[in-house]
């Protein structure tokens, strides 16, 4: 004898369900578990990787798709695997209070481990250990945003560990050629951009070995690259200047 299964019905398992309630109606999406925080860290490119079906539904262990008027209603289009993407990158994941903790916790020694990755104690130029920084975090209490990536999370943890400890983000150190038809001027714009000049040699054209900011690096290189027209050059010599060994508090 054969079930008789309605037409808007789907059964899935193994499923971690991601749920937005947007014009007072619910509505819910069926990922792979583990998936969803891979896809919003930036780590799982792939939507197929991540949803079980390009569908949205009312209620996934029901197996109830919504409609489409509905869908158009809310979202202004009825294209399904639109829809999946913003419900998956601003939805709420439907996990257990257990899952959520282990979750929380797994994002809290990430973000740990790239600011300690990242950063540096300026004066000793030496870095600091995860577990030292993972102390500092909740010496802050600061507390993981599990919708916003680990990156992100570990950039704003540096901005506030600065309010109570030193800490900086580990220099980038360069080499620039600049002709020096553009030199002096250049030298003007590039100077708010630089930490520390290490070396400056002024021939057929200038030379500097310098000190930055690794987020001042792409301003750098597009001003080299537009005001010398590609005849400058920028090269990366160290992605850290960091010491050996671990700093100690």
């Amino acid at each position: 004898m054969s079930i008789f299964t309605p037409t808007n019905q789907i059964r899935l398992t193994n499923v971690a369900v991601v749920r937005m309630k947007k014009g007072g109606k619910r509505f819910e999406i069926a990922c792979y578990k583990n998936k969803v925080m891979s896809w919003r860290s930036g780590t799982e490119k792939d939507l197929d990787e991540v949803l079980q079906t390009h569908s949205v539904f009312v209620n996934v262990s029901k197996g109830q798709m919504a409609k489409k008027d509905d869908l158009v209603k809310a979202f202004g289009t009825g294209d399904q695997t639109e829809i999946c993407k913003q419900i998956l990158s601003k939805g709420e994941l439907q996990v257990s209070d257990k899952e959520r903790q282990s979750q929380l916790e797994t994002m809290f020694r990430d973000i740990a481990s790239i600011v300690a990755e990242k950063c540096v104690n300026p004066d000793t130029k030496r870095p600091y250990t995860v577990s030292l920084i993972e102390r500092a975090m909740k010496d802050i209490h600061y507390s993981v945003k599990p919708n916003k990536s680990t990156k992100q999370q570990a950039l704003e943890v540096i901005r506030q560990l600065k309010e109570t400890m030193e800490i900086q983000r580990a220099h980038m150190r360069l080499r620039l050629a600049v002709p020096a038809k553009e030199a002096k001027r250049l030298r003007e714009k590039l100077k708010p951009l630089l930490q520390v000049v290490e070396s400056e040699e002024f021939d057929e054209e200038l030379e500097m070995v310098v000190l930055v900011d690794p987020g001042c690096f792409r301003e750098i290189d597009e001003l080299i690259r537009c005001e010398t027209k590609g005849r400058g050059s920028l090269e990366v010599l160290s992605l850290k200047d960091v010491e050996e060994g671990d700093e100690k508090l």
